[in-house]
């Protein structure tokens, strides 16, 4: 097409030209004996092309060579007087601002603190120092969020202190203020604000590793491990590689997240099982709770483990006994921990006794509803008394090794009429309740709308991992 393109344009000049003037005839028979040549032997027409380039080029580095050396010609000096073209400064422009912001710790002083927010201001030390509610609201007060605004000279213009307590839904401002005459400083309270954030995560080594590798709050993988703990043993049933996805609340002031919230729905994977609860508070009931998508609730009469995380060394079988030196059935299920681990009731009842018995060690019997009773046995400490009533997950005690103990550990045992039962059997058989069928189409809406969060959470861990 282009060779056609170029015959039918040479012609068209050739026609125009072959009219004129002589030289211009010599032209035209030029162009067609480059034409010719090009059709004919291309490459060599090529070659010397490159071949003229080269020789062109060696030319000119010739001449440059010849000229003279850069170092050896004569400097000039010239000196001109400049004017800025910047409009100066006035007292209406804004100025730079130093804002920098920390979590407060119980060592804290007014120096320290405010050193280590980036300031050098002896006024406002020796104010923060010396004030009353300063050192009540703020100074060697741990855990509390703090920021500050600083001028370029390093001294504090405002410092701001938000924290508050874990089951209020308000939260406490401390404000310290410069003025032309000194310093104000007020303490007041405003609500906190509920956001909704998404996290994910897979289980490498334990529950704790994941969450933290997920960025998610301690606050929030405890209520992963209490909210599943009917349905998943969280000291021997998990697996690597389980995963699990959760939407939780967030608790703000002012913009800054002070702690986190109620987890709103999770959905946790264990050995290819998968389980999801979902928060959901029915008009009716004094409170909410967790149920599956199905409307049953993950809410059983008994926990599947007095202790939140653990290892199970011994089960509800036959064993040689460590002290004892023989072979006798082991009537309970050992957890092992560190002294001075919480423990939980399993379930709602009232405490049978509370004290020291024979091999037992500090003990507490639960009595449950159905001639069920729990025991907890090797205690360090005993936090409740006989005759006291107490709630599902509530703490009784705390592990420790009195008794016929080698080592801390919790010694727990489940007896149905006086007969012991195996623990993890009892806890997997009780029963749950379900949603009542006037809310139940309220609750399927809901499960949509949070089944629909619960795959977005699921996305964070993988647009992670890409």
């Amino acid at each position: 097409m282009a060779q056609h393109e170029w015959n039918t344009g040479l012609e068209a000049l050739t026609h125009t030209l072959w009219r004129s003037a002589p030289l211009q005839q010599h032209l035209v028979t030029l162009a067609w004996r480059l034409h010719n040549a090009w059709t004919t032997h291309p490459r060599r027409i090529m070659a010397g092309v490159a071949m003229a380039l080269s020789v062109m080029g060696g030319g000119a580095l010739a001449v440059a060579n010849l000229g003279p050396d850069a170092s050896q010609l004569p400097l000039r000096e010239v000196l001109e007087t400049v004017s800025s073209t910047l409009a100066p400064r006035n007292a209406n422009q804004t100025t730079m601002v130093l804002f920098r912001a920390d979590v407060t710790r119980s060592s804290d002083t007014a120096e320290s603190l405010l050193n280590r927010l980036g300031l050098s201001d002896e006024e406002a030390t020796s104010f923060l120092r010396n004030s009353p509610l300063a050192r009540q609201q703020l100074l060697g007060r741990a855990g509390r969020w703090v920021s500050i605004e600083g001028d370029p000279s390093r001294r504090l213009t405002r410092l701001t202190a938000r924290w508050s307590n874990d089951k209020s839904d308000q939260f406490t401002r401390f404000v310290v203020e410069r003025h032309p005459d000194g310093f104000s400083q007020r303490v007041e309270t405003a609500p906190m604000t509920v956001s909704t954030r998404m996290a994910s995560g897979v289980i490498q080594s334990s529950l704790f590793a994941a969450t933290d590798d997920a960025n998610i709050p301690d606050s929030v993988a405890n209520q992963l491990a209490g909210i599943f703990a009917g349905d998943i043993d969280f000291h021997r049933a998990l697996r690597k590689g389980d995963r699990f996805s959760v939407v939780y609340e967030s608790l703000e002031a002012d913009g800054e997240t002070l702690r986190a919230g109620r987890v709103l729905s999770a959905e946790f994977v264990n050995n290819g099982k998968t389980h999801q609860a979902i928060w959901f508070k029915e008009p009716q009931a004094p409170e909410g709770g967790y149920f599956s998508p199905e409307g049953v609730s993950l809410r059983r009469a008994y926990l599947a483990s007095p202790l939140t995380f653990s290892r199970m060394t011994s089960g509800f079988k036959m064993r040689f006994h460590p002290i004892l030196q023989t072979w006798r059935a082991h009537l309970g299920v050992d957890y092992a921990a560190a002294t001075g681990t919480a423990v939980h009731s399993v379930g709602q009842g009232m405490v049978d006794f509370a004290g020291a018995q024979g091999g037992f060690g500090n003990v507490v019997f639960i009595k449950h509803a159905n001639g069920h009773t729990t025991v907890y046995a090797h205690l360090s400490r005993i936090l409740v008394k006989r005759g006291q009533s107490v709630t599902q997950g509530q703490t009784l005690g705390e592990v420790g090794s009195t008794g016929w103990a080698t080592g801390p550990h919790l010694h727990f045992e489940f007896r149905v009429n006086g007969q012991h039962q195996d623990p993890l059997t009892m806890a997997r058989q009780s029963v749950a309740t379900e949603i009542s069928a006037s809310t139940r189409d309220a609750f399927k809406r809901h499960v949509a709308n949070t089944q629909l969060e619960l795959t977005a959470a699921a996305s964070v861990q993988q647009s992670r991992a890409e």
